[in-house]
């Protein structure tokens, strides 16, 4: 701190993670030596929890409440990612510092527009009726339980069956495996899930990778294993009957 030092800075990473011996201060202990050397603390939480998600293996997230209670005045995160809403970036804390950045010059160039205010409304909306874990998707496929996902999984897995018929051409099987939150939000965090892999004769799985993108409604496919996989955890019960259609495409 010298005599040119206005405010102290303290950015959360969200994209990233150091493993080892590394060590953080508490925000309550940098807005306690902010204030009382005369400085704003300014947080940059990153992906923007508002929720305390811990027991999903996401505890690492700061909750902006918390950053708020801790004496953070000003704080910055993300409108997409865990949030869950549109791309945007929040700005939240004093009123007086709030104040001051709204009359800056570049304001009017970054404001969102209207259509991300209505979505961004919408979504706070869900938090306020406490029904954000199954209005918004990204919470609700955070938290889908292992044991939803593979009774989900099997039952398409069924149902695709069924629709494909035994020659085909295309082997599938239901493995166990990881989901990936995300490198943007959450680095490292990869909860339990079930797969539906398949496999085409003669065909190699990045081509058939390929052809699902091409689709008329392109799929999104990992490859594992020269398999190509689907987790449902990523796909809303309501796109089912697209992702199979998608599938049996492949067989036509």
């Amino acid at each position: 701190i010298r005599e040119n030092t206005t405010a102290i800075l303290r950015v959360h990473p969200s994209n990233y993670r150091i493993i080892g011996f590394t060590e953080t201060p508490p925000g309550a202990v940098l807005a306690e030596i902010a204030h009382r050397n005369g400085l704003v603390y300014y947080e940059d939480a990153g992906s923007g929890a508002l929720v305390d998600l811990s027991k999903f293996g996401l505890g690492d997230e700061p909750l902006i409440n918390r950053s708020i209670d801790d004496g953070a005045d000003i704080v910055t995160f993300s409108g997409d990612k865990l949030l869950g809403g549109p791309q945007a970036g929040l700005i939240v804390g004093r009123a007086d510092l709030v104040g001051k950045i709204r009359k800056h010059p570049l304001y009017r160039a970054l404001r969102a527009d209207k259509i991300a205010a209505a979505a961004m409304e919408a979504t706070l909306l869900a938090y306020a009726r406490d029904t954000h874990f199954s209005d918004i998707p990204v919470l609700r496929m955070i938290a889908a339980s292992s044991e939803e996902l593979e009774s989900r999984t099997r039952a398409f897995a069924e149902r695709l069956t069924a629709a494909i018929g035994k020659n085909s051409g295309i082997e599938m099987n239901v493995v166990s495996g990881n989901s990936a939150v995300g490198g943007g939000s959450a680095p490292g965090i990869h909860p339990a899930t079930s797969l539906i892999v398949i496999t085409m004769k003669g065909t190699a799985a990045e081509v058939v990778e390929s052809r699902l993108r091409s689709a008329e409604t392109p799929v999104i496919a990992r490859i594992i294993d020269d398999r190509v996989a689907f987790d449902l955890r990523t796909v809303d019960e309501s796109d089912e009957a697209e992702l199979l259609n998608a599938i049996q495409t492949l067989a036509a």
